[in-house]
């Protein structure tokens, strides 16, 4: 009987995931990060997060305490906030670290892991905000060409 490493335990797992078989795991990871608050959490703490004054944009990942994330992300519950970070947590995609001050400052960190994940989820989010523009002049256009559709039936009906 030969022993596999856990490299070699991951990397055939790895091949065997498969997001359109319905009980494959890697679905709930997809449903995870595909979570809208998920993907502003990243980018808060990737490269796109607040920057303190003099910082450059861009400059990096950087730590931030609770209370920056809740500020920066706006319209985000403190339930919601709160929940989504400890699933992040658990995925092991951002460290919390508790330092013991007073008040305890809680901060949080992206993981390699998840410095991975960031990259992927910035460009989605560059690229929802470069084309949002495009995004909403088809949504016009599609209600316009709705309304009219649903006026003709409502006059043919009469």
């Amino acid at each position: 009987m030969s022993t596999r490493t856990a490299a070699q335990r991951r990397a055939e797992a790895r091949t065997s995931y498969n997001a359109f078989m319905e009980g494959c795991p890697s679905r709930q990871l997809l449903d995870r990060i595909s979570d809208k608050w998920v993907a502003l959490i990243l980018a808060a703490l990737g490269s796109d997060g607040p920057h303190r004054p003099g910082v450059e944009h861009g400059e990096g990942p950087r730590s931030m305490r609770y209370s920056e994330l809740s500020r920066r992300l706006a319209g985000a519950s403190q339930k919601m906030l709160t929940q989504t970070l400890r699933s992040l947590e658990v995925d092991g995609l951002v460290t919390r670290t508790v330092t013991p001050t007073v008040p305890v400052t809680v901060t949080y960190e992206l993981t390699d892991l998840g410095l991975s994940l960031n990259r992927v989820m910035a460009d989605l989010k560059d690229w929802a905000e470069d084309h949002m523009s495009e995004v909403l002049a088809h949504r016009d256009d599609h209600a316009r060409a709705h309304a009219a559709s649903d006026e003709e039936q409502s006059l043919t009906t009469e």
